[in-house]
């Protein structure tokens, strides 16, 4: 009777276990899956509004830096790009042969581009966010001589981007250039109200 109390009690302690473990590994798989929506919503914002900039400033307007010794406008827009590839390589991509990021200032100079570099860097990010799966999300990995997880990269590249959005945005202000989404809401602002 001992030994048939024993085996129940042991059954039921690693049942126990394996469904906790189960019900664990559903709220990781849950908050991993609201984790990408929430990353893919702001990543999404990022692109639309770094892309719409890198667009609207002028040619002649490319080399302008606020000062010696800072990027100068092309050299933010290709320093992001740049900033894309290497996230990914640290969520563990491998990025394309014939794509080197550490040459992409020397496009900086020229519009065109610049704005098919950040494109491409965008597309490759954003890919390799949807093919990471939620074990990949919470692997161990190394950034900046510290600890983290996959998931945690990811964060940090939308905060590296808005970072340099908010900077991109300074500059095109002071470039003479509104942003595009200002000027739509100002567009649309000033149009009368028709009467009924």
């Amino acid at each position: 009777m001992k030994k048939i109390l024993l085996v129940v009690t042991l059954f039921a302690l690693i049942s126990g276990s394996v469904a906790q473990c189960a019900m664990s590994m559903k709220a990781d798989d849950s908050e991993n899956a609201a984790f990408k929506t929430e990353f893919f919503t702001a990543f999404d914002h990022l692109e639309k509004e770094t892309v719409a900039l890198a667009e609207a400033a002028p040619q002649e307007k490319y080399t302008w830096r606020p000062g010696e010794g800072v990027r100068s406008v092309g050299e933010v827009f290709t320093h992001m790009a740049g900033g894309n590839y290497s996230y990914a390589r640290m969520t563990g991509a491998t990025i394309p042969a014939d794509i080197n990021p550490r040459d992409f200032d020397k496009s900086a100079t020229d519009k065109a581009k610049t704005v098919d570099i950040l494109k491409k860097s965008f597309a490759f990010l954003r890919q390799t966010a949807q093919n990471l799966s939620d074990a990949d999300l919470n692997k161990k990995v190394k950034v900046y001589g510290r600890d983290t997880t996959v998931r945690d990269v990811l964060l940090i590249s939308v905060t590296h981007q808005s970072e340099h959005l908010g900077q991109s945005i300074a500059y095109s202000r002071q470039i003479g250039v509104v942003p595009p989404w200002t000027a739509e809401r100002q567009a649309a602002q000033s149009k009368p109200t028709e009467k009924k």
